[in-house]
């Protein structure tokens, strides 16, 4: 059985914003509030949260983000996931479509499918409305 999320969030701010703030660095350790890194090419490095998640970058554009997922939770032979996110213009904002595939099991992807929201999505968001001000 495959183990893959499919979530939708919506962000009051335009695409080529959400993919700043998806994509620089210095941006994303303001709103996730721990270590980052992300190399914007294929094969780049990809870390967030102190290191807890690392991948690699598979896909940069416009308006398409993707990288491979793997937690330091996970067991060493675990396969990485693939998270995907398509922006797309909406109401003013930004819809976010969140593609996350892959888990190694079950209880990994539904602490995820909670973790998107309350990690990742809420705190972007909190910074969105303090310091982009729609």
């Amino acid at each position: 059985m495959e183990l893959n999320l499919n979530l939708v969030f919506q962000l009051p701010v335009k695409p080529k914003r959400v993919m700043q703030l998806l994509t620089d660095t210095v941006l994303i350790r303001k709103w996730s509030g721990g270590e980052a890194k992300l190399e914007l090419e294929p094969n780049g490095a990809f870390e967030m949260f102190d290191g807890w998640v690392t991948g690699k970058v598979i896909k940069v554009s416009e308006n398409e983000l993707s990288y491979t997922w793997k937690t330091t939770d996970w067991d060493d032979n675990a396969k990485d996931s693939i998270v995907s996110y398509k922006l797309t213009p909406f109401d003013g904002g930004t819809k976010v479509q969140v593609s996350h595939s892959g888990f190694p099991n079950e209880d990994e992807m539904k602490a995820h499918e909670a973790g998107w929201s309350d990690y990742f999505f809420d705190p972007l968001e909190d910074y969105i409305m303090v310091f982009d001000r729609p």
